[in-house]
């Protein structure tokens, strides 16, 4: 071989050599590189987020009875729009109730319709569904039905009732139209809070449930209610409130009975019980049982809310309450607590306008304090400021007792 060929030979070996394609490097960390003891990858090194702490609260706002007497149904009719109209009744504590995440009241009258007997009050009520339409521009979303009244129009009335609730979209519990339905929990979540509302009364005035349906309405039955309240925590209810309609009319402080079932409820697992049936107000008491994590649970018992609206005169029946309980959720440990109680006591206020009654609820404390209402003499400002200051004194009656021992 010549000089010449081997310095060709030599430059077509170079050229060659510069297309030759080395395999790529694999620049994506792999699990196998850092078992094998290679420099961790930056994903694997990476120290997992801290969760974000944070705080969700939201409030729960209960009355009483919300009753429909015949001068009531009267007052709302309009005879030359041949309708009704309810509105009047709450415009003055609308401001109080819309601030609410949950609004909820125990509605103790039939909504069944005209043709079901007429429109009537005491013994056998039956209300205009209007009162509804009422009810939600005022703020209420939750509406209790198991109470002494709930049979007055039969099943019939059961059926209409949650029906009427239904097309409005207010949600209730303590009735329901078959089994599936009665078994069903009703859970509301407001700002990631999730609220259990359960309902149960002491019977139905003697009116007897259908036999084989006993779903219609949901009684008082203490190891039922026990294993309700264990699903409810089950479906995720951080917190539990149940509506329980029982105890002596007309009696301000509660029974025997009533405090032995609360008791009993609420180291079940409840964290709210709210009593009606009385028509007048009991006091409120404070619970603290032991938590998770060596930490007290609060709970609290209304023994009964009076009536928020009624036509009765008797002493005390005209007097009602509206009850704020604020709720804080902590994340990422997703515990639940009660934070604040309020009592806003009320008054319904009858007059005559128009030659027939009227009725309006007032809310005791802002209306004492300007005297500025047309409608209200000197008289009755000096009988609210008196109501006021009882009204206050009595509501904290019991946890004012447990202090001073």
């Amino acid at each position: 071989m010549n000089f010449r060929r081997l310095l060709s030979l030599i430059a077509m070996l170079s050229i060659a050599g510069c297309n030759i394609q080395t395999p790529k490097t694999n620049t994506q960390p792999t699990e196998s590189r850092s078992l094998r003891g290679g420099t961790p990858s930056p994903i694997a090194a990476a120290v997992p987020a801290k969760p974000k702490s944070e705080i969700k609260e939201a409030k729960l706002i209960a009355v009483g009875d919300i009753m429909m007497h015949s001068t009531q149904t009267i007052s709302g009719y309009d005879a030359k729009k041949q309708t009704y109209n309810f509105d009047s009744f709450f415009a003055p504590v609308k401001s109080i109730l819309s601030k609410g995440d949950w609004v909820t009241g125990n509605l103790e009258t039939p909504l069944a319709g005209k043709d079901a007997g007429g429109y009537t009050g005491y013994p056998l009520f039956n209300a205009p569904a209007q009162l509804l339409d009422a009810a939600i521009k005022a703020g209420f979303n939750i509406l209790t039905t198991a109470n002494n009244h709930a049979l007055d129009r039969g099943e019939t009335g059961v059926i209409r009732t949650i029906a009427n609730l239904g097309d409005r979209k207010i949600a209730s519990t303590g009735t329901a139209t078959s089994t599936a339905e009665a078994s069903r929990t009703l859970i509301s979540t407001k700002n990631n809070i999730s609220l259990a509302m359960l309902a149960y009364t002491y019977g139905t005035n003697g009116i007897p449930i259908p036999k084989g349906k006993d779903y219609l309405v949901a009684l008082i039955d203490e190891k039922k209610i026990v294993k309700d309240i264990a699903q409810a925590r089950k479906k995720g209810a951080d917190i539990i409130a149940i509506s329980l309609h029982f105890g002596d009319e007309y009696q301000r402080q509660p029974n025997t009975q009533q405090k032995q079932l609360v008791e009993n409820l609420l180291k079940a697992g409840a964290d709210i019980i709210l009593g009606s049936h009385p028509h007048v107000v009991q006091p409120y008491k404070i619970f603290k049982f032991p938590g998770k994590n060596g930490k007290t649970r609060k709970a609290v018992a209304i023994y009964s809310m009076g009536n928020f609206l009624s036509a009765q005169t008797q002493k005390f029946t005209d007097l009602g309450l509206i009850m704020q309980i604020n709720i804080r959720k902590k994340f990422p440990e997703k515990t639940t607590e009660i934070t604040s109680i309020k009592t806003i006591p009320t008054w319904v206020h009858r007059y005559t306008l128009n030659n027939k009654y009227n009725y309006r609820i007032l809310p005791l404390e802002i209306t004492v304090t300007p005297k500025k209402d047309p409608l209200l003499t000197t008289s009755q400002y000096q009988l609210l400021k008196a109501y006021l200051q009882e009204m206050n004194n009595h509501l904290n009656s019991l946890n004012s007792q447990k202090k001073s021992k």
